[in-house]
């Protein structure tokens, strides 16, 4: 097994959105699709939104994408234009496939300790499924499962670990999404097939990611290092290898990031605010159903 080298080290930037929220942002949707399947990469965990009707995400369109928004601290409540309404807490998942189009409102509330802390990311939709059934779907904390193994705690979102699969399996693009958190002088090692995109926001600590490209034909010691990583940044690995390697130091605080990873659907896509689909003439057509009131189906 060889382990895969890092591509580039993004520092995510500052955005607001919706009704003043404050984000950091590590990818955003592009023609050139350089992070394909994968199109946006928010990191929310600040004082705003504050607590109030003028904080939040009020009522948006989208369409030709999916979103799954995992929280650690505080809540969102969301309301859509399917009749959907509901409430995720820490620890808890939810998922949309806007396909066709749908109408959504997200509203996040802080915790206890008055914290606001989760990440949204979005997915692209192949376009034999961009005009599909909108859907939505929630995962309670508790059914999220955990691995705990060699230092590491793994909760599994999507995708599967030494057999043990995350309760979201109906995402178009099958992603690996999984929140994985390293014990000072720890080592996790994750086989992920060549050709994916492989992405690692890591929001604490510091580690060692990926291998050193010099040192790839020695992969097979163990005295190869990889790259220094400290949070907040999002990694992009490099497409030679076969599994993703991070070590944790034993003087450090260990690591803890967000590891994402999925098979490109090659396509190209023209991205337009909240809509994402392949051709501008299909953006043209999502406007004009937005100002003559035929978007929602």
């Amino acid at each position: 097994m060889i382990n895969r080298s890092i591509s580039r080290i993004i520092e995510p930037q500052l955005v607001i959105e919706g009704a003043g929220v404050l984000l950091k942002r590590s990818i955003s949707p592009r023609a050139s699709n350089e992070y394909d399947p994968f199109l946006l990469f928010d990191h929310f965990a600040f004082n705003n939104p504050l607590e109030g009707p003028s904080r939040g995400f009020p009522t948006h369109p989208h369409r030709g994408l999916e979103t799954v928004t995992y929280m650690l601290e505080g809540s969102v409540n969301h309301r859509d234009s399917l009749g959907n309404a509901g409430k995720i807490g820490s620890g808890d998942v939810q998922w949309m496939t806007s396909g066709r189009g749908i109408l959504h409102e997200e509203m996040p509330r802080r915790g206890e300790n008055g914290n606001i802390y989760g990440f949204q990311l979005w997915v692209n939709l192949p376009a034999a499924q961009k005009m599909s059934q909108p859907r939505y779907r929630e995962v309670s904390a508790g059914k999220i499962p955990v691995v705990e193994k060699d230092g590491a705690i793994i909760r599994i979102v999507a995708g599967e670990v030494d057999g043990i699969r995350g309760p979201v399996t109906e995402i178009t693009a099958a992603p690996l999404y999984m929140d994985v958190k390293l014990a000072p002088a720890s080592r996790f090692i994750l086989p992920i097939p060549s050709g994916h995109t492989v992405l690692a926001y890591v929001f604490n600590g510091a580690g060692e990611f990926g291998s050193d490209p010099s040192t790839a034909l020695q992969q097979a010691q163990d005295n190869s290092s990889g790259q220094a990583v400290e949070s907040v940044s999002m990694v992009v690995f490099n497409d030679d290898g076969d599994q993703i390697e991070v070590k944790s130091d034993a003087a450090g605080r260990g690591v803890q990031f967000m590891l994402i990873a999925g098979a490109p659907f090659k396509e190209p896509i023209v991205p337009y605010g909240p809509f994402v689909m392949n051709t501008q003439e299909e953006i043209q057509q999502t406007i004009q159903e937005l100002r003559n009131g035929t978007f929602i189906k």
